[in-house]
């Protein structure tokens, strides 16, 4: 475990930035690297059905992603320049592209159409949809439906669940 010390809070092995207050890590030395599977991603000419094609990525053409920073998952970006994000829940008539509910979404205060991260040309632009819990970029709350342009490397949290925009040079 790595502890913040900015905010004294456990850490898993290998986080770059504090889970709980953003902040960058100390001990980047003593990082080490791992494999990680890309079978999901070989999988390009599969049939999906289509309950499920809002929420599929082909890596290959991602112009950037979301790394969950609890988890360690990473969500590529791709295909389209627009995403809205969010939970699923029961009876809910519109359904976020990026559906958050696998990774404890509900518990970390995500509404359900949360926010919309979308590229404009060179850039990315990020805004909270009047969620419950709010929207924060790097430690700062976002006004509901205003535009914030994203850098690389930028912490977002939407209520508690905490991801970083990982964007790829074009």
């Amino acid at each position: 475990m790595i502890i913040c010390s900015n905010c004294r809070h456990s850490n898993m092995d290998g986080a770059i930035f504090c889970a709980e207050c953003g902040a960058q890590l100390s001990g980047r030395d003593t990082l080490t690297t791992q494999n990680i599977s890309t079978q999901q991603f070989d999988k390009k000419n599969e049939r999906i059905p289509r309950s499920e094609a809002y929420q599929v990525f082909d890596n290959e053409d991602a112009w950037g992603s979301l790394h969950l920073l609890d988890t360690g998952q990473v969500l590529p970006l791709s295909a389209r320049n627009e995403f809205t994000m969010g939970r699923v829940s029961e009876g809910q008539p519109i359904m976020p592209d990026i559906d958050l509910s696998p990774y404890q979404a509900y518990a970390a205060g995500v509404s359900r159409l949360h926010a919309v991260i979308k590229r404009d040309g060179t850039r990315i632009i990020f805004v909270d949809l009047g969620s419950a819990n709010g929207t924060y970029i790097n430690g700062k709350r976002l006004h509901p439906n205003v535009e914030q342009a994203l850098n690389h490397g930028d912490v977002i949290a939407l209520g508690k669940m905490k991801l970083q925009i990982l964007i790829k040079n074009v």
